[in-house]
């Protein structure tokens, strides 16, 4: 019910244990009944939904709310935002994509490094030939 992008996703999402019904892991395969509470952790936080009618057939996004209530307490969208904002501020050197600074310090060490050795190594090679 557009808790996650395609159904391959859920299933998976079932078989890892991150989908559970009164705190035990359900399998992809569970009935699901109107009332029932379902958890659904996407690290780092854990959606709680309640189901309220069961559809009949897929139905678009703007229809949901009528179908699936959220219930996920602030908590958890705190959490959410916490780790937002400190994920860019307490990101260990190293890890996540070069910044632009560090790209371009890349590319300059390999094409100097790069070019000082095969033009030195290619001008000995033909040194040597005129030598013969």
């Amino acid at each position: 019910m557009r808790v996650f992008k395609t159904r391959s996703i859920a299933t998976d999402a079932c078989k890892k244990g991150r989908v559970m019904m009164g705190g035990v892991a359900v399998k992809p395969s569970r009935t699901v009944k109107v009332g029932d509470v379902v958890d659904v952790r996407k690290p780092p936080i854990t959606y709680t939904f309640r189901v309220k009618a069961l559809a009949p057939n897929r139905l678009g996004a703007k229809l949901v709310p009528d179908y699936l209530e959220n219930i996920t307490p602030q908590s958890q969208y705190e959490l959410l935002e916490m780790t937002r904002i400190s994920g860019f501020v307490d990101r260990r050197k190293g890890l996540g994509r070069p910044t632009k600074r560090d790209s371009r310090e890349m590319t300059r060490f390999r094409e100097d490094t790069y070019a000082d050795t095969y033009y030195l190594d290619f001008e000995d090679d033909f040194d040597d030939l005129d030598d013969e």
